[in-house]
Parts: structure tokens; sequence; C-alpha cells
């Protein structure tokens, strides 16, 4: 069902199309997806200024109903910043209370009204959560009775410190996420205090995954030899097996060893699979599917995995779009997408991976240095994710490939779409696991 539209609460400036929307993985304590945190970002002025007023603010909210929090999100939840202007506004409650964590905002001055407020909100089935929280404070003590979630920047917050407002906030018995988490270090430290949900680059770090084994779905892997048999063309095979980045990786990865004698250099995964034959992939198929025997647990979902699906297919489609009909491009631009996090997903630095297989030079550069024309859509790519680069790269981006922002959300929405069938896919918990509501 499509997001209803906020076109009929207030007039939308002439700019108000121009933002772009970026989300941040939040996980659980074994590292698994449970929701994103939505940020927003203006093609202009760069971060998305929401506290002015109510049309900016709602502008914004539908940014997120135009693309439709259920393709941002898929079965996760969502975590939205909201200020006090948002909660007193009526447009709030366009945000499904069972999709949506409401952050508020560490700047929100407490007052009777806000309390009413939140209270009504709260009754009406919202989840609230106190954002960018560094120490107790007289507000965040009137908010407590009416928030689940505590969300602690441990940046910059000394390990004792850290500790006594976890323990406080525990005892009170909220959830505890951990925000601006950067190493491994700080998050052990945090697991170790007791928090519950991780949000930062840490997992983006080779040393937190290395030695991690990347297992392919059990179900992709039925699939692809029920597939085989039924001797289908490759073309409907490659589609399966773009559903398991894990998957795609391992075979870009094995066809790429001079082990195995392929001369060639392999840019996609038609390629890999012509190259590799029929009778080989069946065989190492069914060495995944034997070798892929852990029972009484749900295939663990990366949220790496899941950045790199959606990376890939992202760059599949601006390259279909500003180069249509050039199917090779579009089939390396997948590749370059899903390999671009290949050295975090395998522990090993991205240069030392290009020096045992043998990729393109056109790859290696849009991989290594970001450059040539891969590397200039994988660098558009990133900063839409990231939400924190300078607004003017990614319009010059745009510029560049021609892209309008209308062209550019369209492609967004259909590569959150595909990310999170991909969740789904590599077994991904249903929404009623691991639930923040």
């Amino acid at each position: 069902m499509s997001e209803p539209s906020l076109e009929h609460i207030s007039p939308t400036p002439a700019h108000a199309h121009d933002f772009f929307l970026a989300r941040q993985p939040i996980l659980n304590r074994d590292q698994e997806l449970m929701g994103y945190e939505l940020l927003f970002r203006t093609a202009a002025s760069g971060p998305a200024n929401v506290s002015d007023d109510v049309a900016a603010t709602a502008s914004v909210i539908a940014h997120a109903s135009e693309l439709g929090l259920n393709n941002v999100i898929g079965s996760l939840h969502g975590f939205i910043n909201v200020d006090a202007t948002v909660l007193m506004s009526d447009f709030i409650n366009f945000l499904p209370a069972d999709k949506v964590v409401l952050e508020i905002l560490e700047t929100v001055k407490v007052s009777p009204e806000l309390i009413k407020r939140i209270s009504e909100l709260a009754r009406a089935g919202y989840v609230f959560a106190l954002d960018d929280v560094v120490a107790e404070s007289e507000d965040i003590a009137q908010l407590l009775p009416l928030v689940k979630i505590i969300k602690i920047d441990v940046m910059d917050l000394e390990p004792s410190k850290l500790l006594k407002l976890s323990v406080n906030f525990k005892r009170a018995q909220k959830i505890l996420l951990a925000e601006k988490v950067e190493t491994v270090e700080q998050f052990k430290e945090c697991l170790t205090f007791g928090f519950d949900y991780f949000q930062g680059y840490y997992f983006a770090k080779p040393v937190v995954l290395k030695g991690k084994k990347l297992e392919a779905s059990k179900l992709i892997i039925m699939h692809l030899l029920t597939l085989l048999v039924r001797n289908v063309d490759n073309g409907e095979i490659v589609r399966y097996v773009k559903r398991d980045v894990a998957l795609s990786l391992t075979l870009l990865r094995l066809v790429n060893t001079p082990v195995y004698g392929f001369l060639k250099q392999i840019d996609s995964l038609g390629q890999a699979l012509i190259v590799l034959g029929r009778r080989q992939l069946k065989r190492w198929l069914q060495i995944l599917l034997f070798a892929n025997n852990e029972k009484g647990r749900a295939h663990a979902v990366s949220p790496l995995l899941i950045m790199a699906a959606t990376r890939g297919k992202m760059l599949e489609l601006i390259a279909e779009k500003i180069r249509p009909g050039r199917r090779k491009v579009s089939e390396i631009a997948f590749t370059v997408g899903i390999m671009s996090l290949i050295d975090a997903l395998f522990g090993m630095e991205m240069e030392t991976i290009l020096g045992q297989i043998s990729v393109s030079e056109e790859i290696r550069e849009a991989l290594l240095t970001r450059s040539g024309f891969f590397g200039d859509i994988l660098q558009l790519g990133e900063s839409i994710e990231r939400g924190d680069k300078s607004s003017a790269e990614v319009t010059e981006l745009l510029r560049t490939f021609e892209l309008t922002v209308d062209e550019f959300y369209e492609l967004e929405k259909q590569a959150f779409e595909w990310g999170n069938s991909i969740s789904a896919n590599m077994g991904a918990p249903p929404s009623g696991k691991e639930s923040a509501a």
C-alpha cells in the first residue's frame, strides 16, 4: 500500500522535491539488522533544516511518503528525528505508529503542553526515543516515563560516565541504543555495559567481520538447483544469484581466482556463469548446500550485505538510465556496487583482494580510486547513503549524468525495494522479532 500524500496539508515550495534520503542501519547485540535511522538532506543546502516551520518538516515527511516507508525500511523500524514543532503538529499522524520510532531531539525544550502531546501520541501507539543523550537532566527526567529507548552518544563519553548512564537507564527499564559507535572496542564496551542496539560505522570496519563466513541462503541455493534442472537461460539464473550478495561475491571471487585457470577477466555475474559452466555451477551449489548446515537459527543478515545489495542495484539502475540498452555496462555497475564493500565483508584490504583476483582496469579504478564512469556512479551512491557528504557533490554528479531529482527518486525507490527483498530472502527477522515497538 502506498503512503498517503501530504500535499493537501500545506503548500510545498518549488524546491520541496530537492531532498535525498539516507538510511543508517541500527543493529542488535548479534549484529543483526533491526531498523534504520532515516536521514534527510537537501540538494541545495546540506542537512534539511526541519525545525524552522511546519511546512519544511511536512516536505521532509512527504518525501518519505513518496518513496513509501515500506520501500525504505521493509518490515523493520524507521527511526525519525522530531522536534517540538513536529510533535505538536497534526501531520505527524501520517506516520504509521507501528513502523516508526520518533526520536525526540536533544534541543527540544520540555513544557507541560509538550508532555501532554507526547502522552497523547504514546496512547495512540507511537514509540519514543531520546536522541543524543550524554548526561542526565531535569528535562530527561520529565520525559523518561514516556520514552522506551534512550540513544546515548558514546563518541566522547568516558567509560565510567557511560557505565553510570547505562546502569541508571537500565534500572528505569529502558532500551539502550549506542550511537556513533566507531570502533570494535566501543562496540565491545557497550555490549559489556548492557546496550541493546547499536548505530554507527563500526560494522564497516574490516576488523569487526574478519574471519566471518559469508553463507549463501539455502533457499536461494535450492531454487538455483531447480532452475538448473529446468535448464532455464542464464539470465534467469543471474537474476536469482543477485538475490544473495554472499553468493554473488563468492562466485565472482571463485571464477576470478587464478588457481582455477580462468585467464579472462570476469566483469559480471553473467560472464562468470558462462565461464564456470552449468555443470561446475551445479557441483559448487551442492557443496554450498551441504556446507551450510546450521540448524535452529535463521540465517543472520549482515547490514553490510543489505548495503552491498542496495548499492549494487542502485548503480545498475543509474547505469541503465544514463546508458540505456547497454546491458554489459549495467552488469558491470552492479558488480562494482557489491564489490565496493568486499573489503569489509571479507575482512581484507581492497588492494589485497584485487591483487588476488583479476578484474578489468575500469572496475579496479572504480574500487580503488573512485575514478572513471563506474567510480563516479559509485561516488553518487555512497554520497546518498552517508547523508553527510556535501550536497554540492551530489548536485554536480546528477548534473554530470543528466539526471533530474525526480528521476533519481524513482531509482532510489527501486533500489530500496531491492534491498528489502534481499533482506527478506537472506533471513531477516520478521517484524515481530526484536521489535522496537
